[in-house]
């Protein structure tokens, strides 16, 4: 399939004088600075000659970019975000894989669809996207967000799945993982806390700027009910899972433990100085980690207690 240049649109970060209002979580500042960190050194979303196509899927026409050869990985990125947001990772990654960056429904160059968002509905998605582009099972990294619908698709598309890392990814609603779940009763599409994202949803949305409150609401009313992934559902996840985190996410760390240990072939790494935005505040140490799941055969070591014969040899 011939790949084209992305639609034209507004520069990120190109309105106004001062950056946008820090994450509700006072992560890192959004903006400006967080801008040139989301698109990396080619300024992905800013790049003339950026290059991608939409696939018609069974749910929505989906945009999505590629690079890279050799067996396929598949980057889900995270909610109110873009395959730019990936910039810190792409090039690592595609020297050694075919890598796939689908913008998943309401989301970038992708429209948004009638009714509410759902988890399932982005998974089965991704399924669609995964059968005919990637032609076969691939592998998974999804970030906040897109780790959700990466245990979906795991759950419920096996077959399709070779194997997964999941990055501050959550099984269970916001108000049941969230460290402040209270972010949830102030976030508002005209928001201060929402303003990057807005400026990055506008920037490329075949929809117009007019629909981002629509969106936004959507987004945010997901986020507060879902997902709903029961610990039975976990038990069922075959894909060696490599569960990672920053140490001070937006999520718990009591949760995120729950999330590793109810995977059968999970394997868990917590981050150390980092917080929601690990791959774009430690990305070499985020690749790495990600190149050697991928690689690696089975996990072995020298005094194991968790992990039985079974979860020996991946």
């Amino acid at each position: 399939m011939e790949m084209r240049a992305a639609p034209s649109g507004a520069k990120i970060g190109s309105t106004g004088s001062s950056p946008a209002a820090p994450f509700p979580l006072g992560s890192i500042p959004l903006g400006r600075k967080w801008a040139v960190q989301v698109t990396g050194k080619r300024q992905r979303l800013e790049e003339p000659g950026l290059m991608g196509d939409y696939t018609d899927l069974p749910g929505v026409r989906t945009w999505y970019e590629a690079e890279g050869a050799g067996d396929p990985l598949v980057l889900l990125h995270g909610g109110f975000c873009t395959a730019a947001t990936w910039g810190a990772q792409r090039a690592d990654l595609a020297a050694a894989y075919r890598v796939l960056l689908p913008e998943r429904r309401a989301h970038g160059h992708t429209p948004d669809v009638e009714g509410p968002l759902t988890y399932q509905d982005m998974a089965d998605d991704m399924a669609a996207f995964v059968e005919k582009i990637a032609g076969g099972p691939a592998h998974l990294v999804g970030w906040s967000d897109g780790g959700v619908v990466a245990l979906l698709l795991s759950l419920t598309r096996p077959e399709l799945v070779r194997k997964v890392v999941v990055i501050g990814a959550n099984f269970l609603p916001g108000p049941e993982c969230f460290v402040k779940p209270e972010m949830l009763d102030t976030m508002t599409a005209d928001g201060d806390d929402l303003d990057f994202f807005r400026q990055m949803y506008e920037a490329v949305t075949p929809d117009g700027s007019g629909h981002w409150p629509v969106v936004a609401r959507k987004i945010i009313e997901m986020w507060r009910t879902q997902p709903t992934i029961s610990t039975a559902d976990l038990a069922r996840i075959s894909a060696p899972t490599l569960v990672m985190v920053g140490d001070d996410d937006m999520m718990t760390l009591e949760h995120t433990n729950a999330l590793y240990s109810g995977l059968p072939q999970g394997s868990l790494a917590v981050v150390p100085g980092a917080s929601h935005l690990v791959p774009l505040e430690k990305p070499g140490l985020v690749n790495r980690l990600i190149l050697d799941h991928l690689a690696q055969d089975s996990v072995e070591t020298m005094m194991p207690v968790r992990r039985g014969p079974s979860q020996q040899s991946l």
